[in-house]
């Protein structure tokens, strides 16, 4: 039982770090309604430029800055490709994907691994400062970064060129029509979305210890799956502000089912099943409950027909 409780801090402390990559993911996803796919790159980007910047004696403060910066280089490839190129969404996505592999591996200095075992971080920092374990140093940290960027993204997209990029979303061409130019609302919502995603491959390369380039591999689809999550539970037609909330509660939650199933002796090779079973299951809840409420009224309405009748 008390391994199983463990599992449960370490689940909740990772999901939250991995939150801010579905906060990303939630940019282009849901606000834009773009399904890009650079996310399982810029993650593993964003991990290996932070590593590499530790390991050769850079703060980790400013190394995660610049683990952000090549997000948004990232972002701005695909959404160069997208607007510029008009090359379709998704396959500008994996064109940028497998790219910055092997950039990856250049940023490690062609080391598929890169360990911070003998280098300082902000995890190990404040975990001897405050005496705290590891697994609540990073749930800590997770938050207070968390409540932050909600803040800012409920702010940013309060403003004129937010709104613009949420409108872009919803109707590119009544936008486009205003006299609003798209491309740069798509290719600043692609740049925001990667460097978030490039922000939690730092935060979890510090975290684990190591930064690995295929570390972000199925982001994409923890991505998704955290988001649909906190959708179910939340509901989609909540503010705006509780709706990013729910992101960083379902990547949580997530965490915390595969830490459960593990425990109950899955093997880690099926992970990626769950994950799907578990993404399929939790898009399919929200169809069947709109069609239980459409059928409800129809009958309500036929009801209320007959007895007029």
């Amino acid at each position: 039982m008390t391994g199983l409780f463990l599992s449960i801090q370490d689940a909740i402390s990772q999901g939250i770090l991995w939150g801010i990559m579905a906060l990303g993911v939630y940019v282009t996803f849901r606000i834009l309604d773009i399904a890009d796919l650079t996310v399982d790159g810029s993650f593993a980007t964003g991990g290996a430029t932070c590593a590499i910047l530790i390991t050769n004696g850079v703060s980790p403060v400013l190394a995660i800055i610049g683990a952000i910066l090549t997000g948004f280089a990232a972002g701005l490839i695909t959404g160069v490709l997208i607007t510029k190129f008009e090359i379709p969404a998704i396959l500008a996505g994996i064109l940028t994907q497998i790219g910055l592999y092997s950039i990856n591996m250049r940023i490690m200095g062609e080391r598929s691994n890169l360990p911070l075992l003998q280098s300082d971080t902000i995890i190990k920092s404040l975990s001897s400062m405050t005496g705290l374990s590891t697994a609540h140093t990073t749930l800590a940290i997770g938050i207070i970064i968390v409540i932050f960027i909600v803040g800012v993204l409920y702010w940013f997209f309060g403003t004129e060129i937010g709104s613009a990029i949420r409108a872009t979303g919803n109707n590119e061409k009544m936008v486009s029509a205003l006299g609003v130019n798209i491309n740069t609302t798509k290719i600043i919502g692609l740049m925001i979305s990667n460097g978030l995603i490039a922000l939690s491959g730092a935060l979890v390369t510090q975290s684990q210890g190591y930064a690995d380039v295929k570390m972000g591999t199925g982001a994409i689809v923890i991505g998704l799956a955290s988001i649909v999550i906190g959708e179910v539970l939340f509901g989609r037609k909540q503010s705006f502000a509780v709706r990013l909330i729910s992101i960083a509660v379902g990547s949580a939650i997530y965490r915390i089912i595969i830490a459960i199933v593990l425990e109950l002796g899955l093997n880690t090779d099926d992970l990626k099943l769950l994950t799907a079973i578990l993404v399929g299951v939790a898009l399919t809840i929200p169809v069947l409950l709109n069609k239980q409420k459409q059928v409800r009224m129809y009958k309500k309405l036929t009801g209320k027909e007959s007895e007029h009748a």
